[in-house]
Parts: structure tokens; sequence; C-alpha cells
């Protein structure tokens, strides 16, 4: 993002308020599965996996228990691959035990389309057999092309179709917040 984007743009998560949702995300996921049996986090890169070891290390924090955090490269699943410039694949890396029986829990930072989702269910369907699947996000802004929804949401944000949300981690990006930006910005 430029310098003069950076300034016009709209945050609407700080640091402190990614905290308070991921440790929210953790508490939720604890009680909907009555606690953390079985439980696998699959983050989609790129900054879904962190979000994943985040919402993991605070369950651990509540529950003392390591629950296996993974990643899911969806690269060769979308379906706008040939709209969009070639890209590198990212790392799978699915934790010891497989996901054979589990609950997974998909994380990513922004649900929009549904579009990721799809892929990431297409993905994992190649890998494995989970009892469940579960989606995990920081924040869901809506417009829907397909019927996919969050079980687990940081923070609803509404946004117009002109408007982009940038997820920003301190461990990818240096700097942490999400920040909303008009077409006209970008």
């Amino acid at each position: 993002m430029s310098a003069n984007s950076r300034n016009s743009a709209r945050v609407v998560l700080e640091s402190s308020d990614i905290s308070r949702a991921l440790s929210r995300i953790a508490h939720e996921i604890l009680e909907n599965n009555k606690g953390s049996k079985d439980l696998v986090l699959l983050g989609i890169p790129s900054r879904g996996v962190p979000l994943a070891n985040r919402i993991a290390q605070k369950i651990n924090e509540f529950e003392k228990v390591n629950i296996p955090v993974g990643s899911l490269d969806i690269t060769m699943y979308r379906d706008d691959l040939r709209l969009r410039p070639p890209r590198a694949l990212a790392h799978t890396e699915i934790p010891d035990g497989g996901i054979d029986h589990k609950i997974v829990i998909l994380v990513d930072d922004v649900l929009f389309s549904g579009r990721t989702i799809r892929a990431a269910l297409d993905a994992l369907n190649d890998i494995g057999r989970p009892a469940m699947v579960q989606v995990a996000v920081l924040i869901d802004r809506g417009h829907r092309e397909l019927p996919i929804r969050a079980d687990y949401v940081g923070k609803n944000i509404p946004t117009s179709m002109s408007e982009s949300v940038q997820v920003s981690l301190a461990d990818v990006d240096g700097n942490q917040e999400s920040v909303i930006i008009s077409a006209g910005e970008q």
C-alpha cells in the first residue's frame, strides 16, 4: 500500500482489537466443539497461517493443550487462476496425524466472496476426510457469491464493492491493523 493510500485508509481494527477478536474466536471454538479434542487448525496462506498459530496459542493459554496447526495452499484450486497473474505456490503443511476424522478449522484473514473457502474445501478433499470442517475468519466483509459462511468471525465489517479490506499482522507486515481502502486509493 502506498504512503498516500495508507494515510487515507480507514482503520477498522487496531492491534488490541485483533488480539481480542482472536481470544474470542479461540473461546468460541472450544465452546462449540466441547473442548479441544480432535481439533486441527489449517491456515490459508498468507495471513491465515499466522492467525491459525495465534488462535492455537490462545487455546493453549486457556486449556493448556497444543492444537495441531498447519497450512493449506489453495492456489491450484482457485477458479480464477487464468484471470490473475501467475503466482508462486505457497506451502501446504498437514500436521502429524493428518486430518482424517478430525475437526478441521480453516483460518483466513478476510471472508469476501467465499471462493477462497470453496477452493480450500476442494484442496481438503484431496488430502483426507475430516469429520467436520469449520471456518474462522478475522473479518467478514460480506458480498458472498457462494453459499459459504464463517463459523467464527472476529468482526463483521460492511463494505461496498469499491472498497477493499487489508489486514496487516506484526509477524508478516511489521505492523498490526486492518484497514478499509476505497477503490480510488488503492
